[in-house]
């Protein structure tokens, strides 16, 4: 008897906790904006996010997520999302470079030699760090997913070598290192936000671009592009963020539903862009791309005529620069 009183009143406290912690979720509709179209496995973990969240609000909580970059390219979004006006977004974490300039490390070349590096750097305490830097800037940072490693495409010739590169015309994502770095090996770097690029290539008014290659095919460049090179000169992890005028003005548990969400959609996010990358690779074959492979001698050159563009960014970032240099050393000890 008295066992089963007991038995009752746990249950009546794990109801009573579950009506508190609702009580503290209202009902909400959030806008989540991402770059690349429907299927993507960044649109993957979005979708994943949104079911979470519902979940676990009880279905106060909405995510509208617009892929396709339908809210406009990320520089846009970044200001709509300071304003209030869109909830949050997943970009290249190099791209808020514009917000905080430590950001531009992500997207110095070369950086992480694999996926495991990136993930044990980003999510420890410096990847965290770097996000804590956002709030005075209007934004909170969540988590990371990713993008992957970059590789090269153009519709004008093979890339066998680091010197077929010179001449080409390549998008490049619209921030300092990464225009350098196009021009360090001879190519023409153009500035381009990412819903532009397709036509941009079609036109003809950029020969090339560089991506992972879940972009290349998700967005379907392969019609528009003839050869691919697998060079891995970049690794891009994604951030995750939110308005910090609209997080604010959420209660606690909302706060914890957000934040608990991105991080495990995250890792789905992740698992899922891994998981694809071979048959990626056949997809794009198979659409008609003709693929080349660095060689180890191309790529050590490779390093070799970037590293110069690595030491002119890192020098007004010294310190950010040493700090995840020495948290790589201590992971491939």
């Amino acid at each position: 008897m008295k066992r089963a009183f007991l038995q009752t009143l746990a249950a009546a406290v794990v109801v009573a906790a579950f009506g508190a912690a609702q009580a503290q979720v209202q009902e909400r509709t959030f806008k989540l904006g991402l770059q690349n179209p429907k299927g993507h496995p960044l649109e993957q973990g979005a979708a994943k996010f949104a079911e979470l969240v519902a979940t676990r609000s009880g279905g106060k909580i909405k995510v509208n997520v617009f892929p396709g970059g339908t809210l406009g390219g990320d520089q846009q979004t970044v200001s709509a999302l300071q304003g209030g006006t869109v909830e949050m977004t997943v970009l290249n974490s190099g791209i808020l470079a514009s917000q905080v300039k430590d950001f531009e490390v992500y997207d110095f070349p070369f950086m992480f030699a694999n996926a495991r590096e990136a993930d044990a750097v980003v999510d420890g305490p410096f990847g965290q760090k770097l996000h804590a830097k956002l709030a005075d800037k209007g934004i909170v940072g969540l988590a990371y997913w990713e993008l992957g490693f970059r590789n090269i495409t153009n519709g004008r010739k093979p890339i066998n070598t680091v010197e077929d590169i010179a001449g080409l015309k390549l998008r490049v994502i619209p921030n300092a290192i990464n225009v350098d770095w196009v021009k360090a090996l001879g190519a023409n770097p153009t500035p381009m936000a990412f819903p532009e690029v397709y036509a941009g290539l079609e036109s003809k008014a950029i020969d090339g671009q560089e991506n992972p290659l879940s972009v290349i095919l998700a967005n379907k460049f392969a019609e528009v592009q003839k050869h691919l090179a697998i060079t891995n000169h970049q690794y891009n992890p994604q951030s995750f963020i939110f308005s910090k005028k609209v997080w604010d003005g959420l209660s606690a548990d909302e706060k914890k539903i957000i934040g608990d969400a991105a991080v495990e959609a995250g890792r789905f996010q992740r698992q899922v862009n891994r998981d694809a990358a071979a048959s990626q690779l056949a997809d794009l074959k198979k659409a008609g791309m003709q693929v080349t492979e660095f060689s180890p001698a191309e790529q050590a050159k490779l390093r070799a005529k970037l590293a110069p563009v690595i030491d002119k960014h890192g020098a007004a970032i010294s310190a950010t620069v040493a700090e995840m240099q020495a948290e790589l050393a201590r992971l491939r000890k």
